[in-house]
């Protein structure tokens, strides 16, 4: 019963997050038509559901960092809607690396646990909070922003709405040390040596 209880209670709350979506910045270009019909020209209820979630009922938990997504490549009817949903699961001690989504603000909604979150604006003021459930919190259009699972002990479960189908995702740590950029141009901007690039690098590299 209690089981059951605790699920109604999520889907009570993941349903409230689809409500404040529309606070969060358009980065879509209008359509003229109610909605983006598919290559293959089919149109039913099944077009307009995404059943992509329910693994979190009953599924066990991540061991790290998740991100679960509803945007158009997931999810092709979101296409010309201006909107785009996340799921965050943070098992205790985890976070969700420096990045930025060039094409959407990002609205945030505790729903378990507590987060750090914060983020940096363009005179390089940063802005952090502690997040309790039932928080929200905005992370502006493109800006870098991070949340971070400071509880040794519990996970936390965020949901992350867009205002856009296609938010963009600009990791940057992979985008600084993963990509090949020059060693020499990353020692030279950090104020470090190559040695510790290279270390940097390792530590990011596809594990085998």
């Amino acid at each position: 019963m209690a089981s059951r209880t605790s699920t109604l209670k999520f889907f009570s709350l993941l349903i409230s997050s689809f409500a404040i979506v529309q606070m969060a910045m358009a980065g879509d270009p209008d359509i003229l038509t109610d909605f983006v019909v598919p290559p293959n020209g089919t149109v039913d209820g099944n077009f307009f559901t995404y059943t992509g979630f329910r693994v979190l009922v009953g599924g066990a938990p991540p061991t790290a960092f998740k991100v679960l997504k509803a945007s158009l490549a997931e999810f092709p009817a979101l296409n010309g809607q201006s909107v785009s949903d996340a799921v965050l699961q943070f098992p205790s001690g985890t976070t969700n690396p420096p990045h930025t989504h060039p094409r959407s603000a990002e609205l945030l909604f505790l729903v378990q646990g507590s987060l750090q979150v914060g983020f940096v604006d363009t005179k390089n003021n940063l802005f952090t909070q502690t997040l309790q459930v039932g928080d929200l919190f905005v992370f502006p259009k493109g800006l870098v922003h991070f949340q971070y699972n400071a509880d040794s002990k519990k996970p936390a479960l965020a949901i992350s709405a867009f205002g856009s189908a296609n938010a963009g995702l600009v990791s940057i740590p992979s985008t600084l040390f993963t990509t090949g950029i020059d060693d020499n141009v990353l020692a030279i901007s950090f104020k470090t040596d190559v040695a510790t690039i290279q270390k940097l690098k390792a530590g990011l590299a596809p594990k085998p």
